[in-house]
């Protein structure tokens, strides 16, 4: 019996995702919160011919109470999508306080849940819900995870295109490390299960790092103010969740990179900070999953010339974003106590 719950699930992601964790078949009951249509989209949803139970609140009525109560599993896409011309930062001031809002719900009702973060700036967001959960005394490095599978996705998907075959989109395996934005996303492009081809120019190559680092901006673009990166962010949670879900069970084996903390496996942490050659708090790696949550954080292994300078160029940035997400922590308990 797993419960999986989505948490902002009535809208451009949560949809899509919710639908695909209902097609799930290790899930058997789906809860779904929203500020809107929660109940409506349950409702929807229920009729798909799958075993999971769907049930869908609004806050009135501890409706995030209701749904949280016996969950394994969140996922949280809520927040406001991004627009053209704002970036992952601008979009901090609007979600930051959604996010701890949500995570105040999973730290009292849910706490030993997994919570997997979508919403954007994931590079914050996953501070922001690590400092709430420390504030209630229910933290555990171990069970949370920032979601950068759509990276890890696009990567794989424009590496099949220069290959020229789409087919092998879902066979290639390109690790993407740092974090969810920009800059400090960093594609191991050397390491990639299926090898650029030896003609590939520089210039294309640059471009294909590019491109895989911006590729929202590029959907947003596309979609001309009418929202962002929605159904193929609701597949890579989906995709991440599924392994989350598999791990849970009992599988054995299963690697994939996502934005953790670094004392959620001290020595793998201890070693890839060796590698950076600089702390910092939370770092997307190669994570080996188990049922507990984070098995193991694998190193970055050996890395191009190329590849180190972009990761030295990630880490100021990836550092500051961090520090936004827990600065914002200390200045909302200033003036308000966290109660069980």
């Amino acid at each position: 019996m797993v419960k999986a719950v989505v948490l902002g699930a009535a809208g451009g992601i949560g949809q899509p995702l919710a639908l695909l964790l209902k097609a799930n078949p290790h899930v058997t009951e789906l809860g779904l919160f929203d500020i809107v249509n929660t109940p409506g989209v349950a409702a929807d949803l229920s009729h798909i011919s799958t075993p999971a139970k769907v049930e869908g609140y609004l806050p009135p009525n501890d409706g995030l109470k209701k749904t949280l109560k016996g969950a394994d599993i969140v996922v949280i896409p809520a927040g406001v999508p991004r627009k053209p011309g704002m970036t992952r930062d601008d979009l901090f001031k609007i979600n930051a306080g959604i996010v701890k809002d949500l995570a105040t719900g999973i730290a009292t009702t849910a706490p030993k849940a997994f919570v997997l973060v979508i919403s954007n700036p994931v590079n914050s967001t996953v501070p922001i819900v690590a400092e709430v959960f420390k504030k209630f005394g229910v933290f555990d490095p171990k069970r949370l995870f920032g979601v950068t599978t759509l990276d890890v996705v696009r990567a794989s998907t424009f590496v099949a295109e220069i290959h020229g075959d789409l087919s092998l989109s879902k066979e290639v395996v390109v690790p993407v490390v740092g974090g969810h934005s920009g800059v400090t996303i960093v594609p191991l492009l050397s390491q990639s299960s299926h090898p650029l081809p030896s003609s590939l120019s520089k210039e294309a190559f640059d471009t294909l790092v590019n491109r895989i680092q911006f590729g929202g901006d590029e959907v947003v673009k596309a979609k001309d103010g009418a929202g962002s990166a929605t159904l193929s962010m609701a597949y890579a949670g989906a995709e991440f969740a599924a392994k989350v879900l598999r791990a849970i069970k009992g599988e054995k084996g299963i690697v994939a990179p996502s934005y953790v903390s670094v004392t959620a496996d001290a020595a793998g942490g201890a070693a890839l900070t060796k590698e950076l050659g600089e702390e910092v708090a939370f770092f997307s790696s190669n994570i080996e999953l188990g049922p507990e949550g984070v098995a193991k954080i694998h190193p970055l292994g050996k890395i191009t010339e190329a590849e180190q300078v972009l990761v030295k160029a990630a880490l100021p940035e990836l550092t500051k974003n961090i520090q936004t997400g827990v600065n914002f922590i200390a200045e909302a308990y200033k003036t308000e106590e966290p109660r069980l």
